[in-house]
């Protein structure tokens, strides 16, 4: 007689909660370990999968069946792989289902997160560590967020992972740089632009789509005060207009251009024939304006001037189409 079969899971929705867990927890070691330099492509592919189990786990719950079907008269008919496995929905399929129960914000950072990892999986990119972490790190917490929502809280993996250490501080010289999203693959600069273009300004400040925190360094005067690498403080009312106007006053000192100083520009950079007529059919693209808050802004309620997000947004056109611009090295 057989023996008794050693089940590993008590359920399909424990295996896939389980699988789940552990790929972000895979995800957010790779990228925290200081030997690994391919790390936002690792967490990429890591953190999709952790997510598509994770939303099966919540459909198989809920009784939806998340298989690629069609209807043969009245009877179900699966659409299987080409080795015979029922093909189940994908990330983009689960999140855009009727029945997904994540907030606007945290499908548009999924979606970033899918669109990005189809760039970066079937070519190598360069530098993109800096340029998406915000991203990333918004992945993993609405991650933690709802498995705990979902699942309750002995799912959390919050416990498990601590704060990395950062052997380079935080300058904002070093913060300016990073900014530019400077050496990142052209495909990879296109598609977050592109992705982000359309996006309204609720989900791009939303901590969800992309969490962003502020360092400020404090030393400490009182012993057991410097045990932790961040402090978290209750922000009152009279510290809150203090950081709104740190961050404020970062923002007016973003150097700005006006449409003739990017000609200018561009033509001592070699574009002979970049003009006023290309800038501006440029940043009319077809009909979807690119004056948004990425690349400039208006002065005084008139005169629109652009930013350096721009300039490199031009510097990389006429990088693309320098036999039309009549591009001489200067």
């Amino acid at each position: 007689m057989a023996g008794k079969r050693d089940r590993k899971y008590k359920s399909k929705k424990d295996a896939l909660l389980k699988k789940s867990r552990e790929a972000m927890l895979a995800a957010v070691q790779i990228f925290n370990n200081p030997l690994i330099r391919f790390k936002t492509e690792n967490f990429l592919i890591l953190a999709v999968v952790a997510w598509t189990y994770l939303l099966h786990a919540y459909y198989e719950k809920i009784g939806i069946d998340y298989s690629y079907y069609k209807f043969n008269g009245k009877k179900k008919q699966y659409i299987r792989t080409d080795y015979g496995a029922i093909k189940k929905w994908e990330l983009s399929k689960c999140i855009s289902a009727q029945e997904c129960p994540l907030s606007p914000s945290v499908k548009k950072n999924l979606e970033f997160i899918v669109g990005l990892r189809n760039e970066v999986e079937h070519q190598m990119t360069n530098d993109l560590d800096n340029a998406v972490s915000a991203k990333l790190q918004a992945c993993a917490l609405n991650f933690n967020h709802c498995i705990i929502e979902l699942f309750g809280k002995r799912y959390a993996i919050d416990n498990e992972l601590v704060m990395s250490i950062h052997f380079s501080g935080i300058d904002p010289i070093r913060q300016r740089e990073l900014s530019k999203m400077k050496g990142i693959s052209e495909n990879v600069y296109n598609f977050i632009s592109g992705f982000e273009h359309n996006l309204t300004p609720e989900i791009l400040e939303n901590k969800e789509y992309s969490y962003k925190i502020m360092y400020i360094p404090i030393s400490a005067n009182h012993r057991g005060q410097a045990d932790s690498v961040v402090e978290f403080v209750k922000i009152s009312d009279e510290i809150a207009d203090q950081v709104k106007n740190i961050v404020m006053v970062k923002e007016s000192e973003k150097k700005k251009y006006l449409p003739k100083q990017i000609v200018t520009i561009m033509k001592t950079e070699g574009y002979k024939y970049f003009s006023m007529n290309t800038h501006t059919l440029l940043w009319q693209n077809n009909g979807k304006s690119l004056k948004v808050p990425q690349y400039g802004c208006t002065v005084a309620g008139k005169q629109w001037y652009w930013y350096e997000t721009w300039l490199n947004y031009v510097r990389r056109y006429c990088a693309l189409h320098k036999d039309e611009l009549g591009y001489i090295e200067p």
